[in-house]
């Protein structure tokens, strides 16, 4: 299980000294939230593992940590992954749609031209024979 740490500071909580490359050895979604001290529910963390690292992805994708103090990126990589893991305990993977083959065969977004479809039923109908 994971440890209360809403109120620690993230000097304390977090070894901040080279955290990028330690997350990067990282091989579960659990090994993540115990490098960086975050708290999290087996139940959203378990169907949703991937779509959270997948977000947390997206977050980190979008800053430049060089020359950032080790303290800062620590902190914006807890805070990223917060982040991440707060979209899927209000949402779901398939409402949030992180991956690619989700977001592609989203209902709400009309069929690409030239994008090949085809219906169910159409499936089901015979073939005719010419």
């Amino acid at each position: 299980m994971t440890e209360d740490v809403s109120s620690c500071d993230i000097s304390n909580a977090v070894v901040v000294k080279d955290i990028l490359p330690r997350l990067k050895q990282c091989s579960s979604a659990e090994d993540f939230f115990a490098e960086l001290k975050v708290k999290y529910d087996p139940k959203v963390l378990g169907p949703a593992r991937l779509h959270i690292l997948k977000r947390m992805g997206q977050h980190l994708a979008s800053e430049d940590f060089e020359d950032m103090p080790d303290r800062v990126v620590a902190a914006r990589c807890r805070t990223f992954l917060e982040r991440a893991y707060e979209d899927f305990v209000t949402s779901s993977p398939l409402k949030e749609r992180v991956f690619k083959v989700l977001k592609d065969h989203d209902p709400s977004r009309p069929v690409k031209p030239g994008t090949a479809f085809v219906d169910f039923s159409e499936i089901l109908e015979p073939i005719s024979e010419t």
